[in-house]
C-alpha cells in the first residue's frame, strides 16, 4: 500500500502525526509478535519529553518556614545530629538548555538473558529532525545501541525536513551508503548491525529508500541474534495503523 504525506492535506486535515505515531509502534509490535522465538518479547515506548516541571522555589520557601524541632538534634538515646557537609561553590554557573528526547520505538528484549536488550526499532519524529542537537541526540542514541550489539533500525516518515539520520549515523561512524548517492532521501527505512568476523568488526546495513505513494518494504530484517533475523513487514504494519486511525 502506499506511503502517505502525513503532513501535509488531505492526510494532516484528518489524522495528526503525533496520533498516527503512537499507533505504528503497537501495530509493528502486533506484525512482530509471531515471528519472534520462544524467549523473546517485543514492546512499543513512547516517550515525549518532560511535561511536568517541579516548583523549586515553593519546595524551598516551604522548607525555609518549617520551625526548628528539638528532633532535628536529638536521634535516638539523646545524639546531636552530625552538621551537614556544605560544598564549595561550582566552578561555573551558566544557563543551558538541555534537549529533550523524543522517543517512539519498538525495543525487542531476549528474555532468557533477563531482558537483554537485542534490537530496537527508532521511528523518527519531526522534533529528531528540527534542529542540529536534536538529530546529534538521535544519531549518539543509535550509536550507542550499536556500540553495545543491539541492532538498530531506523524508520523515517518525515516529509517536511530533508535531514537524512541513517546518513548522519554512517556519517558519524567515518561510512556512508552509496545507495543513496549525494543526496539521501528524507524518508527512508534502514536496519544497522554491529558483528565480529574474522577478528574485526565489521557494520551491515540494509537501506530502503520510501517515496509517496509507493509501497514500503516488506521485510525489514531485524537482527535478533548474530545468526537470525526476523522480517518486519512494515508496509503491512503501516497500513494497519491507517486503517485503525481511518486514514485513506
Amino acid at each position: 500500500m502506499p506511503l502517505r504525506d502525513h503532513f501535509r492535506p488531505p492526510v494532516s486535515k484528518h489524522s495528526s502525526w503525533e496520533g498516527f505515531h503512537a499507533v505504528l509502534p503497537t501495530e509493528m509490535v502486533r506484525q512482530l509478535g509471531p515471528q519472534l522465538p520462544d524467549g523473546y518479547v517485543a514492546e512499543p515506548r513512547v516517550h515525549l519529553g518532560t511535561y511536568y516541571e517541579i516548583d523549586v522555589c515553593t519546595f524551598e520557601k516551604q522548607a525555609d518556614d518549617e520551625p526548628f524541632s528539638e528532633a532535628d538534634v536529638d536521634r535516638g538515646g539523646g545524639a546531636v545530629a552530625t552538621a551537614t557537609w556544605a560544598p564549595p561553590a561550582p566552578t561555573i554557573t551558566v544557563e543551558s538548555d538541555f534537549p529533550e528526547q523524543y522517543s517512539y520505538e519498538v525495543l525487542i528484549f531476549d528474555l532468557e538473558r533477563e531482558r537483554t536488550l537485542v534490537a530496537a526499532i527508532e521511528l523518527v519524529s519531526p522534533a529528531n529532525k528540527d534542529r542540529p542537537d536534536h538529530r546529534h541526540l538521535f544519531v549518539a542514541k543509535c550509536a550507542n545501541l550499536l556500540q553495545k550489539g543491539v541492532c538498530v533500525s531506523i524508520v523515517d516518515l518525515v516529509t517536511i525536513r530533508r535531514f537524512n539520520l541513517y546518513a548522519e549515523l554512517l556519517a558519524v561512524l567515518g561510512r556512508r551508503d552509496p545507495t543513496f548517492g549525494d543526496s539521501p532521501p528524507p524518508t527512508y527505512a534502514a536496519t544497522c548491525r554491529k558483528r565480529e568476523a574474522g577478528g574485526k568488526t565489521r557494520l551491515d546495513t540494509w537501506s530502503f529508500p520510501l517515496t509517496v505513494g509507493q509501497a514500503l518494504p516488506s521485510r525489514l530484517p531485524i537482527w535478533i541474534t548474530e545468526s537470525l533475523a526476523v522480517p518486519l513487514d512494515l508496509d503491512t504494519s503501516y497500513e494497519e495503523a491507517c486503517r485503525v486511525l481511518k486514514i485513506r
